[in-house]
């Protein structure tokens, strides 16, 4: 899709807003905002500030103007490509579709590697591998593996559980053909922000109790793991911090059928009866967002099933900020630490062999 003039012109002030001294962004994002005994990165702040002022938000009027603004909104806050990134398309058979995925190698990297499968965020409606491409970049590149991304199918057209069902066969492809992908069969970790955290942790719980090949490692970034509980911080940070209880609503309006039982541990993992046996997980989550305390209670969750599990909130954080690398230091830390802990993880399963 080519750019238009408008949101280069855009993003190109957006660059310069950041790069202006402290005082000033200050100036433009305003006092600082503290709610829950944290206070807000000022780059997160400003961000913030040139979304209400550009008129930008998350969700819009329809399902196809909210993908497009993602679309396009992407470029305001991404950055340049990251390089030196190999990339080339495979198709992953699904139970009754093709799914398109990109395969993400950093320069150098030796066979065969650990292997993350990808999963975007974006409510389940919204997103793609192309609003995703920094990010699974910025991944692969610092993390030292290869990134599968994974163009599962969406709501409304296809609500749950189709979206669940394209992830896990996606891993099941990854691990059947992990030497045609460059990959070790025995390091392939999931993981995703949002939505695909939510079908990582889905798709390794379900993995795991059928029996056979299950995840390595599980990278969730701010999971939505539970719908049958609203939490405090839905409640606290629910208004004007990119993710809002609107758009959450919003989403699940549209991802979830009329009469689901959303208890199913498909949908919401965090309510399992059984969580043991699962693989090692780093959770991160962001102090101002309403998904907050759902992820870290399923950190939680996992540590009393006996399951080693990290958790790291970034208290001065909003939800979407593994997308925002391209503006912001603040933001690139956060990322960097997500990226060190999948390298990690991973060199931690090779070690086991």
């Amino acid at each position: 899709m080519a750019i238009p003039l408008q949101v280069r012109a855009q993003a190109a002030a957006a660059q310069l807003v950041f790069w202006l001294p402290r005082p000033v962004r200050r100036l433009i994002a305003g006092p600082p905002l503290r709610r829950d005994g944290q206070e807000l990165a000022l780059d997160a702040q400003l961000l913030l500030r040139l979304q209400q002022l550009t008129g930008t938000a998350l969700v819009g009027e329809t399902v196809e103007g909210s993908r497009l603004g993602l679309e396009l909104g992407r470029h305001l806050v991404s950055g340049k490509t990251i390089e030196p990134v190999a990339v080339r398309d495979v198709v992953i058979p699904s139970a009754d579709a093709s799914l398109d995925a990109t395969l993400y190698t950093p320069a150098g990297l030796p066979e065969p590697s650990g292997l993350l499968v990808f999963f975007h965020g974006g409510g389940w409606v919204v997103g793609s591998r192309a609003t995703h491409d920094n990010a699974a970049r910025y991944l692969a590149k610092h993390a030292g593996v290869r990134v599968l991304s994974v163009e599962y199918r969406m709501a409304p057209e296809h609500p749950f559980p189709t979206p669940f069902e394209d992830a896990l066969a996606a891993f099941d492809y990854a691990h059947a053909n992990a030497i045609e992908l460059g990959a070790d069969a025995d390091r392939i970790a999931v993981g995703g922000d949002s939505a695909g955290g939510n079908l990582s942790a889905a798709l390794t719980l379900a993995a795991v109790r059928r029996g056979g090949p299950a995840p390595a490692f599980q990278l969730l970034i701010y999971p939505a793991v539970d719908f049958t509980t609203r939490r405090r911080s839905r409640e606290i940070f629910g208004e004007k911090l990119f993710l809002t209880d609107e758009s959450m609503t919003w989403f699940e309006g549209h991802y979830v059928p009329a009469g689901t039982d959303k208890a199913d541990p498909r949908l919401s993992p965090l309510v399992a009866t059984d969580h043991s046996g699962l693989p090692p997980a780093f959770i991160m989550t962001a102090g101002f967002d309403p998904l907050r305390d759902e992820g870290e209670a399923y950190a939680e969750k996992l540590r009393e099933a006996g399951v080693s599990v990290a958790v790291s909130r970034q208290p001065d954080l909003i939800h979407g900020f593994l997308n925002f690398t391209g503006v912001g230091s603040r933001f690139r830390e956060a990322t960097a630490e997500l990226a060190g802990a999948l390298r990690l993880g991973l060199a931690r399963q090779q070690k086991e062999k």
